[in-house]
């Protein structure tokens, strides 16, 4: 199970399912390191599909190059099918992505900070 995991999602370490009351909530990761003043940029993205592979790996640049610059931290958050882990095939896989991870996590950006001083 990873934080990012469902309510009810079943997986090998969760066999039964995600409980809010045994495993807690997921977690919003890039909402959360949004509000934070040392990040410089954090967004959420998915690679299963073509389309948002290539925004992912948009992102992905972006992100190392703002740290660079020193800026700040750096999040990045990608939303990946796992069938193995799911016990689906790849494509039932991709398409749990985006119709029951994708809603719970919008993709996008949450934080894009161009200079040390923009808050």
């Amino acid at each position: 199970m990873a934080p990012t995991t469902l309510l009810g999602m079943k997986s090998t370490t969760s066999p039964f399912g995600r409980d809010f009351q045994r495993d807690g909530y997921p977690i919003k990761m890039a909402e959360m390191l949004s509000t934070l003043e040392g990040v410089c940029f954090s967004g959420r993205f998915a690679v299963n599909k073509i389309a948002n592979i290539r925004q992912a790996k948009k992102y992905i640049l972006k992100a190392i190059e703002m740290q660079l610059k020193g800026l700040g931290l750096s999040f990045v958050e990608i939303l990946s099918a796992c069938p193995t882990n799911w016990g689906v095939d790849p494509l039932t896989a991709n398409k749990m992505v985006e119709e029951e991870m994708m809603p719970y996590y919008p993709l996008g950006v949450f934080k894009e900070k161009e200079t040390p001083d923009e808050l």
